[in-house]
């Protein structure tokens, strides 16, 4: 369904002035038409009809001036009100202002009862009673207004499998707000709760691509060709990803999806402490590596600088006694405790 905005005069303040006109007018026909009303004659007849008929009319004038009242809608900014007469949509008021209507249009939005994890909403000082519900709940005698503010949306920690079955948590945070507000209001039927759901939906049809942290032969661009892709080390594009994932779902309920971001991410708590000692050993493998390729250099700088200096002579073993000790005391976790011998070296 397109939206149709409300172009009409906004007339808000003229018809509250004729409204208050008539009021006032019907309030003094009654109390007029009151006065005469006890004049009787000697059998009980009013003496002037015409004045019972003033009454009745300003009974029913203020009765009138009562339903005209419904007809004032005020429009805040970035604000919008959707508005039906008899099951039919007329438009959507989504310029601020005060504005009047007919007093039989009502304002239609079944999303107005919902208040998602987010950073603001319509009607948040509205509460009467509150139904939990997952990562929202509802207040009932919420306003009918529709929010066209930016709002960000924070749905709670999924437990999730990567690409290599590693159950990990993880949690995101969309900027989102609302387009169309026909879609909204009339393709889904609850545009809130569709959205949050079709955040569930689309975080895990990304995740599941993707490895925690870099692994080997996996391809998470879908091109055939392994990369280093992770969720650890690609927030920026898996977050993109994401997005996109969720604008594609959420297209159709007049929704746009500004931003999505990695606010948490984890190993499940059943594994997390065996991955941390895996990440441990790496880290120490290669530390390892890093310490050994720097004394390999050292004993074979020492060795050139020996030689080119001629300080001293030395064969093959005792060349291969000198690289096993000097890798001793530089690949060693503590110090080396040197042993001076005072003797010959031969």
């Amino acid at each position: 369904m397109d939206e149709k905005i409300y172009t009409k005069k906004k007339l808000g303040i003229t018809m509250l002035l004729l409204i208050i006109i008539l009021f006032a007018a019907s309030v003094f026909g009654m109390i007029l038409g009151i006065n005469h009303f006890v004049e009787c004659d000697e059998s009980g007849v009013p003496v002037n009809a015409m004045y019972v008929v003033l009454f009745i009319a300003s009974l029913v004038m203020i009765a009138v001036d009562c339903v005209l009242c419904a007809g004032f809608k005020l429009i805040n900014p970035n604000e919008a009100v959707v508005l039906t007469l008899f099951g039919n949509y007329k438009g959507t008021l989504k310029e601020a202002g005060f504005y009047y209507v007919n007093p039989f249009c009502t304002a239609f939005n079944p999303a107005a009862g919902t208040k998602l994890r987010q950073s603001d909403d319509v009607g948040g000082e509205k509460k009467s009673v509150v139904i939990a519900s997952g990562s929202q709940h509802i207040e009932l005698g919420s306003s009918k207004k529709i929010s066209l503010k930016i709002m960000t949306l924070s749905n709670n920690k999924q437990k999730i499998n990567d690409c290599l079955g590693n159950p990990i948590e993880i949690s995101i945070a969309v900027i989102w707000r609302v387009v169309d507000t026909a879609k909204a209001v009339f393709n889904v039927d609850n545009f809130k709760e569709y959205l949050s759901l079709q955040c569930d939906a689309a975080l895990r049809e990304i995740v599941r691509v993707y490895p925690y942290d870099v692994a080997p032969n996996v391809d998470t661009t879908g091109d055939g060709v392994a990369d280093e892709g992770s969720l650890r080390g690609s927030s920026e594009i898996v977050a993109g990803r994401i997005k996109d994932e969720i604008q594609k779902r959420v297209s159709e309920a007049g929704l746009e999806i500004i931003e999505a971001r990695i606010t948490y991410l984890a190993y499940a708590p059943e594994i997390a402490a065996a991955m941390l000692q895996r990440q441990q050993a790496s880290a120490v493998v290669d530390a390892r590596k890093l310490i050994v390729d720097g004394a390999v250099g050292m004993v074979q700088m020492a060795l050139e600088s020996l030689s080119e200096n001629k300080i001293v002579d030395l064969d093959d073993e005792r060349k291969a006694a000198m690289v096993s000790n000097l890798l001793v005391v530089l690949c060693g976790n503590h110090d080396a405790q040197p042993v001076v011998n005072s003797g010959s070296l031969y």
